[in-house]
């Protein structure tokens, strides 16, 4: 962890990593710690994964911190879902051609502090988000905060801005048994067993609602006082399933909300003694699979307005048309980022009001891509109903940025409606997270958008979780294995 310096020899000053407004919110956060008589302070940054990492300070040396920076490891970011290294880390260039990389030496976790909070299920505790940085200020090219960040750049360079809101399925249970004997610490460990809250079957009954409506209250009053904005609760159609739902939000922001949501989700369960699961088809009888809808649209910078929003067709103007016709066009290659996980696929299903080809309709949820709006609605926008909870929302969201400036920058055109969504002729999405992968290695506009280290950096780390999946299991069927509960059950 790095000393106490000055703030005017800080490593954010030296390297010039704050905005005015960071600089001004650390000030402000300062004066929160004291303010509320904090005792710890969470430094926390979202992995290659998604998952929030960390380390958690004295309240006192939170100030100074956050000018000075938090170390961390880089093998961190060599690891794949089962937290395993599978880059060559003590090799030259630690198997990145990275000198930064090499030998499992630091880089630096920066606080952002306009994204400061106060927990309000962990006592005299802060939350703040972080940048990610070598120890020489360059950028690590594998932050995804980083990623989101040059994508929202580049479509502004465009003339647009990226809004988005959430609508997040998960399944929240009771916990039965930990799992906690040595014999179950295995690597992954075993996963925990739980047991329903309620049996399902009733899509939005106010019955199975008020079943699980004590549970979800913690949580509730969690995230409202995060400031997250929530939206609605919703029972969904299987057991002990639930979805939560928010308001638009700029784009970063919206990422955002999606890590911490996860988080304090799970986080505040576990104290109450639930367990909650953001894995897309647990291992478990009769259970539904959950997806994550990303409800999309562009605002035109010059005129502020809703860019999507006309007449031309369907509702949708010629940007809205070509932005659908390049989320349609790459949907196989960015199934890595919006499905990336082995467990992910098994959802993909006909007739199961999840997508598992890419088209498109207006307001039909057996597609992929739903229109959503009137003609001339201001409030037009796409629903994007591909992804699964456990997607990273940076990653998700830039690959939804890049091959919709694809399809505005070549006009492509989205083809005709599909009102049988399980009937239309069209490409299917990725059969398997290796499909998906190699897909993505051949893409140019993500090759172009991400840059061809990143790409490779990606493909590689799925490819190794791929590969022990397949050589554990046989990679074969369509039930869900042992292997993916253990794997990603309490990990998302």
């Amino acid at each position: 962890m790095a000393a106490r310096q000055s703030t005017a020899d800080s490593f954010v000053q030296r390297h010039g990593l704050w905005s005015a407004e960071q600089a001004r919110a650390a000030n402000r956060v300062a004066q929160a710690i004291k303010k509320h008589k904090l005792e710890l302070v969470r430094f926390s940054f979202a992995d290659q994964h998604g998952v929030l990492r960390g380390k958690t300070v004295v309240a006192a040396e939170a100030a100074a911190l956050m000018a000075a920076g938090v170390t961390m490891t880089t093998t961190l970011l060599a690891k794949d879902t089962a937290h395993k290294t599978v880059y060559p880390v003590f090799t030259a260039g630690g198997g990145f051609a990275i000198a930064e990389m090499q030998g499992g030496g630091d880089f630096v976790m920066v606080a952002d502090p306009t994204t400061f909070r106060v927990l309000p299920w962990a006592t005299d505790t802060g939350w703040l988000l972080c940048d990610i940085y070598f120890t020489n200020g360059k950028k690590v090219p594998f932050s995804t905060r980083q990623v989101l960040r040059d994508a929202l750049d580049k479509l502004g360079a465009a003339g647009f801005d990226f809004r988005a809101g959430l609508e997040v399925e998960f399944h929240l249970f009771k916990l039965e048994n930990p799992r906690l004997s040595p014999a179950d610490a295995t690597w992954p460990p075993q996963a925990p067993e739980v047991s329903l809250l309620n049996q399902g079957y009733q899509y939005l009954t106010e019955t199975r609602f008020d079943q699980v409506a004590e549970a979800l209250e913690p949580i509730r009053r969690g995230i409202e006082a995060l400031g997250l904005p929530l939206r609605s609760l919703e029972i969904e159609l299987g057991p002990s399933q639930c979805e939560f739902t928010f308001r638009p939000q700029p784009g970063f922001a919206t990422a955002d909300t999606m890590i911490l949501f996860r988080a304090a989700v799970k986080q505040i369960a576990r104290r109450h003694g639930m367990l909650a699961s953001f894995m897309c088809r647990p291992a478990l009888p009769n259970l539904f699979s959950s997806g994550w809808h990303l409800h999309q649209s562009l605002i035109a910078r010059k005129s502020g307005r809703n860019a999507f929003a006309g007449d031309e067709r369907d509702g949708l103007a010629a940007t809205g048309l070509h932005y659908l016709g390049g989320l349609l066009a790459h949907a196989h290659a960015a199934a890595a980022f919006t499905t990336p996980t082995v467990n992910g696929y098994k959802r993909y299903r006909a007739y199961t009001l999840a997508p598992d080809r890419a088209i498109w309709a207006r307001d039909n949820r057996g597609v992929m891509l739903r229109v959503m709006g009137r003609p001339g609605d201001p409030a037009t926008h796409l629903e994007n109903r591909v992804g699964e909870p456990a997607a990273n929302p940076y990653l998700y969201i830039a690959s939804q940025i890049y091959a919709g400036l694809d399809g505005i920058a070549h006009q492509r055109a989205p083809g005709p409606s599909a009102d049988t969504p399980y009937e239309t002729k069209a490409q299917a999405l990725p059969k398997n997270l290796g499909e998906a992968v190699a897909a993505l290695r051949a893409s140019k506009v993500f090759r172009d958008g991400f840059g061809n280290a990143f790409v490779d950096y990606f493909s590689h780390l799925k490819e190794a979780e791929f590969a022990r999946f397949t050589a554990e299991t046989g990679g074969e069927g369509s039930d869900v294995t042992a292997w993916e509960q253990n794997e990603y059950f309490d990990l998302f």
